[in-house]
């Protein structure tokens, strides 16, 4: 019977007589020689537990292929090294990064996200040239004072570590653009970081910030400022002077109102939903002439102004989720309005199968119910209307006024310097003929007013380039318009027009925009699309069913083709 119990495994008789097997390197030689070539090496999700000496050293031991080789003359040109510019560490399991980092002084971008890493080596401070710096998704609780020497940083990654605080240092990085310290434990921002003039964009969300340095105010380039998810029950004023800022962020905090924005000429989104904001009132609203974007979903506000209408630009309104009972009609003269969110409020007054119907049908029937006021009464109310006195210059913008009377002698007597005429926002029911003797005009805004129609004298502007009749009561396009050929730009949008002339608009050689947006076309004539020079053709908002919308989105070249394909041959 053997010795060995059957289905054993027999012993190895040379055991004890063979050389232990070579670990691999956990990082490949091959890799290491392409990045003295690239000068960029990529180590992420390797299951790495410390960084390879042989990493750290790439640039300053001899290459073992030097030894085998010393043929100079062949292909494989191992002394042309480039230096480490790039190395990326991201998804590991490193808890420390050793001093020898700093034999990479070349480093423009270091990228260890994802990692187990608790503190950043003081030697970080020899990468001088470093560009991007993440080491986001780690377990960092403080930023070493050695940070500061890193003055060529542009962006500096932090998010989703467990840091308490900013040292006052960070304020050093002069030229840093970008800084994301989002999901962290920070319950304050130091005053310094005001000095980070160059920032353009800055992630605060989910700290445990109550409150904003007044400093932040002093970053003058920022667009882009996020401070969700916080504990702010106020925003400082300075916010207001931030006047590239184009994405503002406020959205579940404790601010009870909104701050007040007069100089975010630029801001284009305001994200303040999941607050206790109560009331919006017309001095929250006139100087946001950029705004596109407006999210108040679960607040409080009770009442909606009727200075909304101020919003021109506007493209989405969240509104959902707020003590709404009423709707002001002008918010049916938004021109830009595609999403309006009603969601969750008491609306009452407006029946539940108009809601349903979606955003335009809304806009549409608000837009029905605004009142014309009674013009002739309040001219007789106005008739005792104290002089005024014109600007010695060549450009006229008055408001509040019902009828041209007041000024038709002021008129006369510039008509040889007026270049610019701004009455929007009036009452102004007609024309005078005395406002067609300024002979030099080059631009009229007559928008927000109750004209039904222009004065067939207006041809005589032979210098007329652009005129705006928006939301005024026309209910046909005007035939003076045909006869101006000077006319680069019409926007007679929030109308009432049924049609128009394509022969006409094409005699018009310099024509490159038209607004015809929420008006009564039942049609667009297939001859429009010959207008060559138009570079800009809106018409969203009318109720024709060709274009449809999917080629009005394309925008306009593609809807004069359209149209072009359209002509009967």
């Amino acid at each position: 019977m053997s010795r060995f119990r059957r289905g054993g495994k027999a012993p190895d008789p040379l055991s004890g007589f063979r050389a232990p097997k070579e670990q691999e390197p956990a990082v490949p030689h091959g890799l290491i020689k392409a990045a003295r070539k690239s000068g960029q090496l990529n180590l992420s999700a390797r299951g790495l537990t410390d960084v390879p000496v042989s990493v750290w050293r790439i640039n300053v031991d001899t290459p073992p292929e030097a030894h085998q080789n010393v043929d100079f003359g062949g292909s494989d040109r191992w002394w042309e090294q480039t230096d480490l510019t790039k190395l990326i560490l991201a998804s590991n399991k490193l808890q420390l990064l050793s001093e020898d980092i700093s034999l990479l002084p070349a480093l423009v971008v270091l990228d260890i996200h994802d990692n187990q890493i608790v503190s950043l080596p003081c030697a970080i401070k020899e990468l001088t040239n470093l560009q991007k710096l993440n080491i986001s998704h780690n377990k960092i609780k403080q930023l070493p004072k050695e940070l500061q020497h890193l003055q060529n940083l542009k962006s500096l990654l932090l998010q989703h570590n467990q840091l308490e605080e900013l040292p006052d240092s960070i304020g050093h990085l002069s030229i840093l653009e970008e800084l994301d310290v989002s999901n962290n434990c920070l319950r304050s921002i130091s005053s310094s970081v005001g000095q980070l003039t160059g920032l353009v964009k800055f992630n605060l969300s989910s700290n445990k910030l109550t409150a904003l340095p007044t400093e932040i105010g002093k970053m003058k380039n920022l667009k882009q400022l996020d401070c969700t998810s916080n504990l702010l029950e106020n925003v400082p004023a300075s916010v207001a002077g931030m006047e590239s800022l184009e994405q503002l962020y406020l959205r579940q905090n404790k601010l009870t109102y909104l701050p007040e924005l007069p100089f975010l000429t630029k801001l284009k989104e305001l994200h303040v939903g999941n607050n206790q904001i109560q009331t919006l009132g017309p001095e929250h609203l006139q100087n946001l002439s950029s705004l596109s974007v407006l999210e108040l979903r679960y607040n409080k506000l009770k009442v909606l102004p009727e200075e909304i209408s101020l919003l021109n630009g506007l493209e989405r309104l969240d509104l959902s989720n707020n003590d709404l009972g009423s709707l002001p009609c002008t918010l049916g003269s938004l021109p830009n309005l595609k999403s309006l969110q009603l969601e969750g409020n008491p609306l009452r007054g407006i029946r539940r199968d108009i809601l349903n119907k979606g955003t335009q049908e809304l806009l549409k029937y608000l837009k029905g119910r605004v009142q014309v006021p009674d013009v002739k009464t309040q001219e007789d109310e106005n008739s005792t209307a104290t002089a005024m006195t014109l600007p010695s210059e060549s450009v006229v913008n008055t408001h509040a006024i019902v009828t041209l009377k007041t000024l038709e002698y002021w008129i006369v007597e510039m008509k040889d310097s007026v270049c610019d005429v701004n009455l929007g926002f009036n009452k102004i029911s007609s024309i005078s003929l005395n406002l067609c003797m300024l002979l030099k005009l080059t631009h009229i805004d007559m928008r927000n007013n109750v004209l039904t129609s222009l004065p067939s004298e207006m041809e005589a502007m032979t210098r007329l380039q652009s005129v705006i009749l928006s939301f005024n009561r026309f209910k046909h396009f005007p035939d003076v318009l045909y006869r101006i050929p000077t006319l680069e730009t019409i926007l007679i949008s929030s109308n009432q027009i049924g049609s128009i002339d394509p022969t006409q608009l094409i005699k018009m050689t310099k024509l490159s925009t038209l607004d015809l947006q929420n008006n009564d076309l039942l049609q667009i004539p297939p001859a429009l699309g010959n207008c060559e020079s138009l570079r800009a053709l809106h018409l969203e908002g009318n109720p024709f069913r060709n274009p449809r919308a999917a080629i009005l989105a394309k925008g306009t070249v593609a809807v004069l083709e359209y149209l072009r394909s359209r002509i009967p041959t």
